[in-house]
């Protein structure tokens, strides 16, 4: 089996392309049926976000599955695969898994080290698990990354530092202040920008929040959302002996407030100090407001320095991550070479249960008289015997299975305990299963039933 991942984010497809593979969240279930239902396909998640769309697989067939899920996505999102083809990327095996680690610790994120996607992916997982998409190898690789996700998140502080221009503004005025909760606020702009800069103070604690915008209903929109005091621009130098500290970000051709406004203001404020922070482009607020006294005004080009700095110890943080990923890689690697001898020892239990089963029913017949109480005890002695003598084979074999040389080993134990009859007796139930389900799917495709199935070897190992 083979574990693969088919999908495209914000680097590969621009958002009017991303957008054509959104996926409802009333929708999701359907989606994973039907994925479920593609030929080749025995596990999978679908972890669908505004910045990524990403189709999670265990197949059993490494050559075509590329061809079957682009098959799905053609009739899922009813486009031809030559219009989204180039902006599709498809990792296998280890790639596959290194990819779901750094997509769940926030690494392949357009805010690197961001946690909403964490949760994103868990909700994912906890969907596939409910509609029963996911089996043995899913099962353990998703929780295995969404724990070293939160474990990277609690021993790092790649999360911790403002990496957007809006949340850096509001970084520098904690810095300022320390909390928001008895200070106020004046926001000017209620564009996205704006918004998101109301969102990161309402988080921090600011609940006196004034809004500003040349148009009033967009500022009563968006002053709702946080409880806050919608103005018109016209009225904003009115209300600026209010504000502890101004946040500007509007898209106006020239200066929204003068160095005479905000003089105006510090005189109704007596010289309470008054902190300005630009963030628009071209600016908001006229770089002469520096010079009057007991006013601090901050540019777009002090934030990035902050953002910038952010950004390398996030840099930092996310090789510490990039380690922890590692390590987890081979945790998992262990994990599933060690799958490959659970056939084995199945297949020692069941010949060792046979030779006792003989065992006793030769005793039964050379001491008749032997009443079945005294056969009982027979049985479990000479049980508990074989089950010894089996412990520590078992144990060295499942050891073995993890090391470098796992499938010599495994050889070794077959021969040694001569269980080729009893794995070729489970061979032989797994391709009458598996030709059962191909020929259930050639029927339902009313395709023709496809080739031989996988050996044993190569599901189990």
């Amino acid at each position: 089996m083979h574990i693969i991942v088919v999908g495209l984010n914000y680097r590969t497809a621009p958002v009017e392309v991303r957008e054509r593979f959104a996926i409802a969240e009333k929708e999701m279930q359907q989606a994973l049926k039907q994925l479920k239902q593609t030929s080749s396909i025995m596990e999978c998640v679908i972890v669908a976000t505004c910045n990524r769309t990403e189709l999670y697989a265990v197949v059993d067939r490494h050559h075509l599955c590329g061809h079957y899920i682009r098959s799905f996505m053609e009739q899922w999102f009813k486009l031809p695969r030559q219009h989204f083809t180039n902006h599709l990327y498809m990792y296998e095996d280890d790639k596959a898994i290194e990819h779901l680690f750094r997509v769940t610790s926030g690494l392949d994120s357009m805010v690197i080290g961001e946690t909403q996607i964490l949760g994103q992916v868990k909700d994912a997982f906890a969907l596939a698990q409910q509609e029963k998409t996911t089996g043995t190898l899913f099962n353990m690789l998703f929780k295995q990354s969404i724990t070293m996700a939160k474990k990277a998140h609690s021993v790092t502080t790649i999360g911790e530092s403002a990496v957007s221009v809006s949340y850096a503004a509001v970084e520098l005025g904690k810095r300022i202040f320390g909390q928001f909760n008895k200070k106020t606020v004046m926001i000017i702009g209620a564009g996205e920008t704006g918004e998101l800069t109301a969102k990161h103070l309402y988080a921090n604690g600011a609940t006196q929040v004034i809004v500003v915008n040349r148009t009033f209903e967009r500022a009563a929109q968006l002053a709702d959302k946080f409880n806050g005091i919608p103005y018109s621009m016209e009225e904003a130098a009115a209300k600026l002996h209010e504000a502890d500290i101004v946040i500007s970000s509007t898209g106006a051709d020239g200066y929204v407030l003068d160095r005479s406004a905000v003089a105006a203001a510090m005189k109704r404020r007596k010289s309470k100090p008054l902190f300005m922070i630009d963030i628009a482009v071209p600016r908001d607020l006229d770089p002469a407001i520096a010079a009057v006294e007991n006013v601090f005004l901050y540019d777009i080009d002090d934030l990035e320095g902050i953002v910038e700095s952010n950004l390398e110890h996030r840099r930092v943080e996310a090789a510490k991550i990039e380690t922890m990923i590692e390590a987890e890689l081979e945790v998992f690697a262990q994990w599933y070479r060690t799958l490959g001898v659970v056939p084995l020892i199945r297949a020692l239990q069941t010949k060792a249960a046979d030779i006792h089963e003989d065992t006793m029913a030769s005793m039964r017949n050379k001491l008749p008289d032997l009443d079945e109480h005294e056969l009982k005890v027979i049985g479990k002695l000479t049980k508990s015997i074989v089950n010894q003598m089996m412990q520590d084979p078992i144990l060295r074999i499942k050891e073995m299975a993890g090391e470098k040389h796992a499938d010599e080993a495994m050889d070794m134990f077959v021969k040694i305990f001569a269980l080729e009859a009893q794995l070729a007796e489970k061979q032989a139930e797994l391709q009458a299963a598996n030709d059962t389900i191909a020929a259930a799917e050639a029927l339902k495709n009313k395709a023709p039933v496809r080739g031989a199935a996988p050996s044993l070897a190569s599901v189990t190992r």
